[in-house]
């Protein structure tokens, strides 16, 4: 009877929980606010200080903390060597100053200004200077410049920014004056603990995980990968909680050994949907531990910090900006865009109150003044509008244009790679998706990167990069492709041109309709080369063999117009009769 009013209460507390995400975190998406603040606000309300709807906000948030893990592994997945490589001065010269640079600052306001101490200080300060990747990508997405010299530069900031979670993490733990913190290995211990866990991890990863995820993928089954993504995370995770490390350092560890792998698109489209449930549980969990007696006792510092918040990042980015060859316009939008607080500040204040090194009303209050922050930035981002804009235009119109997937080919066998082999010749860009794990190693072999996953699966598209790409080529050999795909396909990432490659006349059929800019029927011009190759072996002249091609293209293209518009590939005989008398489905 227990065990069954538990289960009701935990349905009940699911309930409310996720149908008041779900309403705030619409409402402040139609304002433009972020969906961070959405589910903020969701759990403030329902929470034990409005409504006592649902209670024991500690407990929920061990369980979202799995969120901020799986966020640390994704983070980790996108550090494509390659990338990181092009961006190296932006993520390490210009991010690593701006997150020093501003966090040293506030942090120094907060001992001499305020009183805290200089744990605290640090503890508090340091997180500020991160900004929210959470609201500022989708606003990068939204105008178009994420791809940009321009949005280029904000993503370096922030990747670092996440980067520095690790280190941050560590630094909070060092400073740690809960005696279950203490207990944990300390000094050169420490370290030899740290570097004995990596290399287990990247071995683990290089003999073990991606030898599984092989064996996986020549299976096919894709629930099977789906468990065993989680079960790398959850066990890199678990082997650093063993030895009194950080679960997030494992979790990014995982991420890093399998970023440069033909699984990664597949394996962040597998764990994005567990990421983002329990992320918003997370910050639920964060909305429903805010103490907001606190901050209504103090509203007069909790504004004042907030605009000096903003204020002192916005300042520092501009001046870095300019400092890395940024027009000054182009500086100061930089600086606007990341002026808020960001996600990561309520993860690192949570474990900042586990250490002992704040109180919770601290961590309410600054919690608070991160959400103040992060509510202004659309608004700033509007007001500042004029000053800006027309040259950032010009900036990033300019500017050479950032790589990205500019095409995505998906199946890579024999048709596939000639598709893709003639696209390189004019350097496009082209990500490539297969399922076939030998094919995928051969090329490999010959330095083709090819990555394993479903391409017509629209999560799978979007990690690799279709929402930029302009051109989607489905080369998949057989008849997959349907109608339906490519609708959906079309419709999730309108700015691509859709190419297919059809297996035969039906599939052109069946395809009636479709938004793809253009279908191929895969053996049409090998078997006219091959016609015209049989004529001139029998010393017919090239006249005549052109025009023999001309007669037979005219007539197939009028019977295929007729079998379309019928929907029926027995349409038009007496075209197939004067062509030739046995007909033909190719």
């Amino acid at each position: 009877m227990h065990e069954a009013g538990h289960a009701g209460s935990l349905l009940r507390d699911g309930f409310i929980l996720l149908g008041a995400g779900l309403g705030f975190v619409l409402l402040f998406r139609r304002l433009g606010l972020g969906a961070t603040l959405g589910y903020l606000v969701a759990g403030a309300v329902v929470g034990p200080q409005v409504l006592g709807l649902v209670g024991d906000a500690e407990s929920k948030m061990g369980i979202a903390e799995l969120g901020i893990t799986l966020l640390l592994f994704i983070v980790g997945l996108e550090l494509n060597p390659s990338r990181l490589w092009r961006l190296k001065e932006d993520i390490f010269g210009l991010g690593l100053l701006q997150v020093v640079l501003c966090g040293i600052p506030i942090a120094a306001i907060l001992h001499f200004a305020v009183g805290f101490s200089a744990p605290a200080s640090v503890a508090l300060g340091l997180p500020l200077a991160l900004s929210s990747t959470a609201q500022v990508l989708p606003l990068l997405q939204s105008s178009g410049r994420l791809r940009t010299p321009f949005g280029e530069r904000a993503f370096s900031i922030l990747l670092f920014q996440d980067l520095s979670i690790i280190p941050l993490v560590t630094i909070i733990a060092a400073m740690s004056r809960n005696p279950a913190d203490q207990a944990g290995p300390g000094g050169w211990l420490l370290v030899l603990y740290t570097v004995a866990a990596v290399a287990g991890l990247i071995a683990a990863g290089r003999f073990v995980i991606r030898p599984l995820f092989r064996g996986i993928g020549n299976l096919g089954e894709r629930e099977m990968f789906v468990f065993a993504a989680l079960f790398t995370v959850i066990a890199s995770a678990a082997l650093m909680e063993a030895v009194g490390l950080s679960t997030a350092l494992g979790a990014f560890i995982a991420g890093v050994m399998l970023a440069d792998s033909p699984y990664r698109h597949e394996l962040e489209a597998d764990v994005e949907p567990f990421r983002s449930i329990l992320l918003g549980l997370f910050f639920l969990s964060i909305g429903m531990l805010l103490n907001l007696s606190a901050i209504a006792e103090r509203p007069l510092f909790v504004v004042s910090m907030a605009l000096a918040l903003i204020g002192t990042k916005t300042l520092v980015i501009f001046l870095l900006g300019l400092a890395f060859r940024m027009g000054w316009r182009a500086a100061l939008a930089l600086g606007v865009l990341l002026s808020q607080g960001g996600e990561f500040g309520f993860v690192l204040f949570a474990q900042a109150t586990g250490s002992l090194l704040i109180g919770q009303e601290a961590a309410s209050i600054f919690g608070a003044i991160i959400t103040l922050s992060m509510a202004t930035t659309p608004f700033l981002m509007g007001l500042t509008r004029r000053f800006r804009e027309a040259p950032i235009v010009a900036e990033e119109r300019d500017g050479p244009r950032a790589d990205g997937a500019n095409a995505i080919i998906v199946g890579y066998g024999r048709f596939g790679q000639t598709v893709g082999q003639m696209l390189l010749t004019q350097d496009i860009p082209v990500t490539l998706i297969d399922t076939d794990i030998e094919m995928i190693d051969i090329a490999g072999e010959f330095g083709a990167k090819v990555y394993y996953g479903d391409g017509t699966r629209l999560d799978l598209l979007r990690q690799a990069g279709a929402g930029e790409a302009e051109l989607i080529l489905f080369c998949i050999d057989g008849d997959q492709i349907t109608t339906e795909v490519l609708e959906g396909v079309h419709e999730a990432f309108p700015q691509a041109a859709i190419y297919v490659r059809a297996f035969d006349r039906r599939a052109l059929v069946r395809l009636k309709g479709s938004p793809a800019k253009f279908v191929v029927r895969e053996v049409l011009e090998s078997a006219v080369k091959m016609a015209r190759l049989a004529m001139q072996g029998l010393g017919i002249s090239e006249a005549e063999i052109d025009r023999s091609e001309e007669m037979y293209r005219a007539r197939d293209k009028e019977r295929l117009r007729i079998q379309v518009e019928a929907g029926d590939i027995r349409a038009a005989r007496a075209l197939v009769a004067e062509q030739q008398p046995w007909g033909n489905d190719r």
